[in-house]
């Protein structure tokens, strides 16, 4: 689990037994690329470093890397290379938080924050060395690999109160209870003043000025992204009132990475489900697919990537182009809408497949045409002009979809 160091207060010394045992000696980056393409990803994004400061490209900042294990080569170069070349764009996800690191001072986050030596441990740890230390590595990432797209960092917490510290850490057993300690650093938190994200920024800007950047350094960045929650309308800017770019941060199970012994898996449905809701509500989904030690798939991420290609393959056209239906047209109770970004076509999710009939309001006068977009087969109607309602008669069997799809072409 990717939170355990922390969780379980695990020292460095204990911890680095993961780090002489590591070799992912399965881990095929073509393969990997060749199912996110069958899966219908359009764009990736590789953990390069995690909050446990391990990195798994050769840089030349820290000797706690990929390269120095028994797996002895730079992943990251090997997984852009095969990303690149399926057409895929390329991400890289870099935490900001590091409990490895000699200078990030110990915080509410920290495997050591509960040590009895803890504050005699912490002193001298200069945070402007250690935010010198990002910058350095973002500019490898940025100048080492090519023409990156996407950098997506983890995360700010300043001023982190209990509550923020237990949802931080999952309710997990080893959550910390309290705040922070009084002899912690900038309140046992850290946010865009000690990463200096400005000056990280405009770094970022002069090595990639056409790179998205998250919202996760404590600036407001290009999209906002809520994780493990689904938005229930199109995320706006508070003060302004507009409308934000955003992508829901989504896992296959209860983990971000791969745990042996975790088992609330979501149902393949229920996956395919989020990415609808998304998409109907303006959103994008970026879905965590967490490789386990030897750097291939177990067989519940398999059959989840499986039936997301499946599904894809027939659907697509539904989701890639589509935004939120224009609010004329209204969602009946258990479906959700999408409209193609020209506005000729509004798709009808049936996410609880109704019997016989859907009726749509406001749409009336308004269609020429209706299909099953899963074989392009006729779904036919009826339409009451007075009232604007659209009756679309349904077979008693559904297609065979996990979620079956209408398509309809608009006047």
């Amino acid at each position: 689990w990717e939170w355990c160091k922390t969780t379980e207060e695990i020292s460095d010394a204990d911890y680095d037994k993961y780090f002489k045992y590591f070799n992912p000696d399965l881990f095929d980056a073509r393969e990997w690329a060749k199912k996110a393409k069958a899966t219908g990803m359009k764009y990736a994004v590789l953990t390069t470093k995690h909050h446990e400061g391990f990195c798994l490209f050769d840089t030349q900042y820290t000797d706690y890397k990929i390269t120095n294990t028994p797996f002895g080569r730079d992943l990251v170069k090997e997984y852009v290379e095969a990303f690149r070349a399926e057409g895929i764009k390329v991400g890289f996800y870099y935490s900001l938080i590091d409990w490895h690191h000699p200078e990030f001072p110990i915080d509410v986050t920290h495997p050591l924050r509960e040590h009895p030596d803890a504050p005699e441990l912490d002193k001298g740890r200069d945070m402007k060395k250690y935010a010198e230390y990002v910058r350095n590595q973002v500019t490898e990432l940025l100048t080492n690999y090519g023409k990156i797209d996407i950098l997506w960092f983890d995360f700010s917490y300043p001023n982190p109160t209990p509550e923020y510290i237990r949802r931080m850490f999952g309710f997990a057993p080893h959550a910390p209870a309290n705040p922070a300690k009084e002899w912690m650093q900038f309140n046992g938190g850290k946010g865009k003043e000690q990463w200096e994200s400005e000056k990280l920024m405009a770094l970022i800007r002069s090595l990639a000025p056409d790179i998205i950047v998250n919202n996760r350094t404590g600036l407001a960045g290009d999209v906002s992204t809520p994780e493990q929650v689904q938005p229930e309308s199109w995320m706006k800017d508070e003060a302004t009132g507009e409308y934000k770019v955003w992508e829901s941060c989504q896992t296959f199970s209860g983990s971000w990475g791969y745990a042996r012994d975790e088992h609330t898996w979501k149902s393949p449905k229920m996956l395919i489900d989020m990415l609808i809701k998304n998409v109907a509500r303006g959103g994008n989904m970026i879905l965590n697919v967490g490789p386990n030690a030897r750097g291939c798939f177990d067989n519940r991420a398999e059959a989840a990537l499986s039936a997301f290609g499946s599904w894809m393959k027939h659907n697509a056209r539904a989701i890639y182009g589509c935004t939120m239906a224009e609010p004329e047209f209204c969602e009946p109770k258990g479906t959700s809408l999408t409209e193609s970004a020209d506005g000729k076509r509004l798709y009808l999710f049936l996410t609880e497949y109704p019997f016989k009939q859907i009726k749509v309001d406001a749409l009336a006068g308004k269609i020429k045409y209706a299909q099953f977009l899963c074989d392009a087969s006729e779904v036919k109607y009826s339409e009451k002009l007075d009232t604007g309602e659209v009756i679309f008669s349904l077979p008693i069997i559904p297609p065979e979809e996990i979620t079956p799809v209408i398509e309809i072409f608009l006047d």
